[in-house]
């Protein structure tokens, strides 16, 4: 049973994302059947990172230009030592977190994540775990430091970094399927194929299929003549 079908995630990513703190969640939000949107300051490719090795590039899907946190029903703001850096010198991707924590968009954020949250004046009373090398910069904005697997704080579950994953991922997804009712009643949201599945192929076997079939008719008939 799919607990997140029909949910709408943004997950705000930049250049420079670690690589399985983005995979990892959007795989275990696509497979609960949620609606997952990478929005990026720019629209094209990003580049994640595998701790200080290049990762793979990710198609973002829309520009924070293109689209509202008022658009989605859940965030996932993934780490790695770059992308939040860059995240948080973006005045739109600060106005969008500000806007879904405002909306009380249930929030998921990992490793070094939390200093988009810090930019956005958003942690001072607030508890989180995050990579243990921005813990004074999570103390600084008034935040409480929780050296934890995983912490929930209302609205916001976070995780210090991949090696807590597992943990990260269970504590996501049970956040994200309280927002679940005001999916259920609202109308019906087309939920497109996950991006890591191939493409069905098919169609165009069939019609090939159909075409050589017809091309053979075609010559006996005029055998025949």
């Amino acid at each position: 049973m799919k607990k997140l079908k029909g949910l709408r995630v943004a997950v705000l990513a930049a250049d420079g994302f670690e690589q399985v703190e983005l995979t990892a969640p959007v795989k275990k939000l696509e497979r609960q059947g949620a609606v997952v949107t990478i929005v990026s300051p720019h629209k094209g490719r990003i580049r994640g990172m595998n701790l200080m090795l290049p990762g793979k590039k990710v198609a973002v899907d829309a520009s924070l230009r293109e689209v509202k946190a008022a658009d989605f029903d859940a965030v996932v703001i993934p780490g790695g030592f770059m992308n939040p850096d860059i995240l948080r010198q973006s005045a739109l991707a600060l106005d969008f977190v500000r806007d879904a924590d405002a909306l009380d968009l249930p929030m998921a954020i990992i490793c070094h994540g939390p200093w988009v949250l810090i930019s956005a004046g958003l942690v001072e009373g607030r508890a989180l775990a995050s990579w243990p090398g921005i813990r004074d910069d999570v103390r600084n904005a008034g935040g409480r430091w929780v050296d934890e697997p995983v912490i929930r704080d209302g609205n916001w579950v976070s995780s210090p970094g991949p090696h807590h994953m597992l943990a990260f991922l269970k504590g996501m997804v049970e956040l994200f399927a309280e927002k679940m009712p005001e999916v259920a009643a609202r109308a019906p949201v087309v939920v497109a194929p996950p991006r890591h599945a191939a493409p069905a192929r098919w169609p165009k076997l069939l019609a090939g299929t159909l075409a050589t079939a017809a091309l053979g008719v075609g010559a006996r008939r005029l055998a025949l003549r």
